[in-house]
């Protein structure tokens, strides 16, 4: 398969402490990836890499094949991301929130692109309102429309329906695996809620002090490491962080 992202021994250390220890991992088109593990894992840090928000101080990263730190702009302009702690400015409306970033992001037909994803997020009832107003919910909606505007060649989602109700969380989840099946884009997402992580990802990565420790199937995963849910083995690493040997 293609690859849409790939990391080679990517590593960032803060003074003495290594938050991300020489991984390497990829995302094919049309894969979702699960970036797993408890706070402090690791997982904001890389996808802050990825980004190009942090420069790593080993590794490479690749999108579409485009080296992130000598085609910064072009692999950039593949990419997109919304998490619960980015909120658009609230000084701003909906609308006007989504036609900046289509401008930043050189969206062509800014006006239909716009409209087409206030649509999709049903977001019409609020497209007046001052994005500062809205609920927590209804503003994770708008960074999720914000997300697709460039529609991404790679989607990076941190907790994306961590302040949604359980059925709009639902529809958020049909409509990013309806994306990533019918486009060339993959998508990385983190997620504390392993019963999403089983129902959204086709593989994912478990993450503990830096490393990866596991990668596989989310629903083949627990039952070849002598648990029952995916759940329990995120605890059991979260609690007791498990070294490849172990397994």
């Amino acid at each position: 398969m293609m690859k849409t992202l790939a990391v080679q021994t990517l590593r960032k250390s803060y003074a003495q402490t290594v938050a991300v220890d020489s991984i390497s991992f990829e995302v094919a088109r049309n894969e979702i990836v699960g970036l797993l593990g408890p706070n402090g894992a690791g997982k904001t840090t890389t996808i802050s890499m990825l980004l190009g928000v942090l420069q790593p101080d080993e590794g490479s990263i690749f999108i579409e094949g485009l080296d992130l730190k000598s085609k910064r702009s072009q692999a950039l302009s593949l990419t997109n991301f919304t998490a619960v702690y980015t909120p658009l400015p609230g000084n701003l409306t909906v609308r006007e929130n989504l036609i900046i970033f289509a401008r930043l992001y050189g969206t062509e037909d800014i006006t239909g692109r716009v409209n087409e994803v206030i649509k999709e997020f049903d977001l019409v009832a609020f497209r007046d309102q001052k994005c500062g107003v809205l609920s927590s919910g209804e503003q994770t909606r708008v960074g999720l429309a914000k997300a697709m505007l460039n529609r991404p060649h790679l989607l990076l989602l941190d907790e994306p329906t961590a302040s949604l109700d359980p059925a709009t969380a639902r529809e958020i989840r049909a409509k990013i695996k309806e994306f990533a099946q019918q486009t060339t884009s993959g998508v990385l997402w983190t997620s504390h809620n392993m019963y999403e992580v089983e129902d959204v990802c086709d593989r994912v990565l478990f993450l503990s002090h830096g490393k990866i420790l596991l990668e596989g199937d989310p629903k083949a995963l627990p039952s070849a490491h002598g648990k029952k849910t995916l759940e329990d083995l995120f605890v059991k690493i979260a609690r007791e962080p498990l070294t490849i040997k172990e397994f």
